[in-house]
């Protein structure tokens, strides 16, 4: 363990962490984000929904090298490919994943539920071959827990899935493991709990920072929208209570997504956050508020490690309390993309790799 906290000069040493669910788009995006990544985290699960969505181990592969190519030279960061998983995945492209190095996971994506999910899965049932198929090759389902039935309201979405879909998916494949991720409330927090050892959870640093008065108290906000979409404060405060609780079923997953800005600021504007350009930090202030510091190593950089079957790193990383201003975009002309907490002040700040 690196956990090392100096109470003279602020600064928090810790093992270099991971990000187990990270958006880096290709392109020019891709070019202009994931330095950011590399610079903090050793390894990120690389979620599939491009246009069009990574559906094969070969396409991830061509993505992966896509990913490598745009790292900085000195830089060593891995991918840890997944695959979208739609109404067409057949077991033996499963197969492919248990067998391959360098593709990780599945991951399921009701259709319509966010950003590029229109491939995504319409009847969850119609899927259970599949599943049957990944707990038999032990490969992991990354899912996003929403049903998308206009009938229920957006606040109660992630509920519903639960009480419809993830109850039943659990009990009828134990042996599968399954990632809940993003979460986003109490109802959600207590079904990780409860369910067996095969089911972890990742939690993003908005959704330990801010409800939903982030986006809708003294005007829109399009920059705090996300889906799932932050929920009310008793919600926040439950997965805070889960990220610092040392419980090894919760782990870190940013669910940075860069958008550009012109795309956010619109009539109808994209979900998501970018938050790779200050994770650590985010994190490091949603523990400090908590008086959890101690247990940000454990979240950041043991527990995902641990869930996924892999190595920790065993390198370290360094945070300093240190004031400095979060830049207003990133980005050049027309690819500029506005990060969480544009112009403000953020009080940590990571200092060496």
């Amino acid at each position: 363990m690196a956990l090392k906290m100096d109470n003279i000069t602020d600064t928090l040493t810790i093992t270099q962490p991971d990000d187990w669910h990270l958006h880096v788009r290709t392109g020019t995006i891709l070019k202009t984000v994931i330095a950011h990544t590399a610079q903090q985290f050793a390894r990120a699960i690389i979620m599939p929904n491009l246009k069009p969505p990574v559906t094969t181990v070969e396409h991830a592969l061509v993505y992966r090298n896509e990913i490598l190519a745009a790292l900085p030279e000195d830089s060593d960061f891995q991918p840890l490919m997944t695959l979208y998983l739609t109404g067409n995945t057949r077991a033996e492209e499963i197969k492919k994943v248990a067998e391959s190095q360098q593709v990780f996971a599945f991951k399921l994506y009701p259709a319509g539920a966010t950003t590029n999910s229109d491939d995504g899965v319409a009847n969850i049932e119609a899927a259970y071959p599949i599943f049957a198929a990944m707990e038999n090759h032990n490969v992991p389902l990354l899912i996003h827990g929403e049903v998308t039935h206009a009938d229920y309201d957006i606040f109660d979405r992630e509920k519903a899935f639960i009480d419809n879909h993830l109850t039943e998916i659990t009990r009828q494949f134990p042996a599968l493991r399954i990632v809940f991720e993003h979460l986003t409330t109490q109802d959600a927090v207590q079904f990780v709990e409860s369910a067996s050892d095969n089911v972890g959870a990742t939690i993003t640093p908005q959704h330990l920072l801010y409800n939903r008065n982030a986006i809708l108290a003294g005007g829109i906000r399009p920059h705090f929208y996300c889906l799932p979409i932050l929920k009310r404060e008793h919600h926040r405060q439950a997965l805070l209570t889960a990220a610092t609780s040392g419980n090894p079923k919760f782990f870190l997953g940013t669910d940075s997504a860069p958008h550009l800005s012109h795309l956010k600021e619109s009539a109808c504007g994209c979900a998501g956050c970018y938050s790779a350009h200050a994770a650590l930090e985010l994190y490091a202030e949603a523990f400090e508020k908590a008086d959890a510091l101690d247990k940000l190593e454990g979240f950041a950089s043991f527990h995902g490690a641990d869930f996924y079957g892999l190595p920790r790193n065993t390198g370290t990383v360094t945070l300093e309390k240190r004031a400095w201003t979060v830049p207003m975009q990133y980005g050049e002309t027309d690819n500029l993309i506005t990060p969480l907490r544009a112009g403000e002040q953020l009080h940590w700040q990571f200092v060496n790799h």
